[in-house]
């Protein structure tokens, strides 16, 4: 590739009916000066390409690394994911669990108590008849003969109740 420099110092030989020596001078001037315009334009052009090129495999690392991160990021938060539904599973299964055991205990509470009750009611009722029982045996005994005619002799307050039920009792002095 010629630079300015080699157009520049570029000498033609002279021969007899050549062209004007300085018209082409001249014209070899200003082909340098455009040529030398046209190589620094150039020179400035392939920098550029040369910065663009390393700023695009910059880019081009940076999407790459993009990317991947990209891809971790997907990874972490399907893991993420997965790893919450899964523990809420379990926190549901675990409440299941207690609220069947809450349950339970709470039905058996209940037939302990319901048992209780039966229980106490059967005593209550056993206690009556008892009580009941008791008692008769006391009228009993009070309107039994013996009462009445203690060792065959007759009171007087007992014959007198004997024989008017509705007479007032005697009152002891």
């Amino acid at each position: 590739m010629l630079t300015p420099l080699d157009i520049h110092d570029k000498e033609f030989k002279k021969a007899l009916r050549g062209y004007d020596e300085t018209e082409v001078d001249q014209f070899l001037d200003e082909v340098v000066r455009d040529y030398e315009t046209m190589y620094r334009e150039l020179s400035t052009l392939r920098d550029k390409v040369l910065s663009y090129e390393e700023r695009i495999e910059q880019f081009q690392s940076m999407e790459e690394s993009l990317k991947k991160t990209l891809v971790v990021a997907q990874d972490a938060s399907e893991k993420l994911r997965a790893n919450a539904l899964h523990e809420a599973e379990l926190i549901v299964r675990e409440a299941e669990i207690k609220s069947g055991k809450t349950i339970d205990a709470a039905m058996n509470r209940a037939q302990q108590i319901i048992a209780e009750h039966d229980d106490i009611r059967r005593s209550a009722t056993l206690l009556r008849s008892r009580i009941k029982s008791l008692l008769q045996a006391q009228i009993d005994l009070l309107d039994g003969p013996e009462w009445l005619d203690p060792g065959g002799v007759d009171l007087p307050e007992a014959s007198a109740a004997k024989a008017d039920p509705s007479a007032p009792e005697p009152v002891e002095a």
